[in-house]
């Protein structure tokens, strides 16, 4: 079959054949519809040096993942062959408390998961190939009816990521309140649906990119700022000068995470979705009193299911551009150049 592969650490993938797999114990071969392009591939692919991460080379990339069900090995009940499912991306040890829970990314026990704080397309094979073996069948979820293979792969990360930040402020995403979305890419679009399908806050949209604030307005923000102009100040004029009760920094920059600061409420949450950076200016004047400032990382296996149920319900949709799999390539260089609205999603 053939697969996208990271070789060797600071140098771009290359299309090659590999063999398929063959599903063993509790594992789960799964036909690819559709593998999510992710801006975090970039980071991978771009910046870590041998012996930053705890990962063997050489790897398939493709942690946004759904297809169909090919084959299961042996113990596997429920998932037979031609089931349109979507695949949970993070694999941890499957024991400790927060896997339990359903919180894979977050598992206490990396020494005895698959693949130490990674997963499918982090560190074990993903799906830019034709087919992705998922190690246990607890990693797979039917699609809910609707819902197909392409349209699904991005809401495994795009879809989960920003849900699962959107979700933990929903006590403070009340009728008179503000949300701020920093950023309306892949993530960002799908923050502002999530926000409008979940709660009754309004939504501010921000980016640079006048086609992106199109896209803004068309997801449901209420209102769509120009970077460049004083968001600040539309804010406070959007807010009564009370500030943002929710910021979803979907970038992750000084520069943004300085904005973010600016236009905060006391009281409020200032939440990075993705891996982004940036720093933080922290004194006791420097941030809104009691501003909470949180990072996540993707979401739960239950998230996930509440995902894909919205999308099924016609209430999120992700704006996806089709790659095959020979061009691959062409969608990574399309998402590093930035010309890419939406999500990027190779289908093989």
């Amino acid at each position: 079959m053939r697969a996208f592969r990271l070789q060797d650490w600071l140098t771009d993938p290359v299309l090659t054949e590999v063999a398929t797999p063959d599903p063993g114990p509790g594992e789960v071969l799964v036909r690819i519809g559709g593998a999510g392009v992710c801006h975090s591939d970039l980071h991978v692919i771009r910046e870590f040096e041998p012996g930053q991460l705890p990962w063997r080379l050489p790897f398939t990339l493709g942690h946004e993942n759904a297809g169909w069900v090919a084959s299961v090995g042996p113990g596997v009940r429920g998932l037979e062959p031609g089931l349109p499912v979507a695949v949970y991306g993070p694999w941890g040890c499957g024991a400790c408390d927060r896997c339990l829970q359903g919180v894979e990314t977050y598992c206490e026990r990396p020494d005895q998961a698959p693949v130490v704080q990674g997963g499918a397309g982090l560190g074990l094979d993903g799906g830019m190939a034709d087919y992705l073996l998922v190690p246990s069948a607890r990693h797979v979820v039917p699609l809910p009816d609707g819902l197909d293979p392409v349209t699904a792969a991005p809401l495994t990360d795009a879809g989960l990521t920003p849900y699962h930040a959107v979700r933990r402020s929903w006590a403070k995403l009340t009728p008179s309140a503000t949300a701020v979305v920093i950023g309306i890419g892949g993530l960002g679009h799908l923050a502002v649906q999530i926000v409008k399908a979940t709660t009754a806050a309004r939504v501010v949209a921000v980016d640079t990119r006048p086609e992106a604030l199109e896209l803004a307005r068309r997801s449901g923000a209420d209102v769509a700022v120009a970077a460049g102009d004083d968001v600040a100040a539309v804010v406070r004029d959007e807010t009564a000068g009370q500030g943002a009760d929710v910021v979803l920094d979907c970038v992750g920059s000084d520069a943004t995470l300085s904005l973010a600061v600016s236009i905060g409420r006391v009281l409020g949450d200032l939440t990075i979705v993705g891996l982004g950076g940036g720093r933080v200016p922290m004194s006791f004047f420097s941030v809104p009193f009691e501003l909470s400032v949180q990072t996540t990382y993707w979401g739960s296996r239950p998230e996930l299911v509440e995902v894909l149920r919205l999308a099924a319900r016609g209430l999120l949709h992700t704006e996806v551009h089709r790659f095959s799999l020979d061009d691959v390539t062409d969608a990574y260089r399309a998402l590093e150049e930035g010309t890419l609205t939406g999500r990027a999603v190779v289908t093989p």
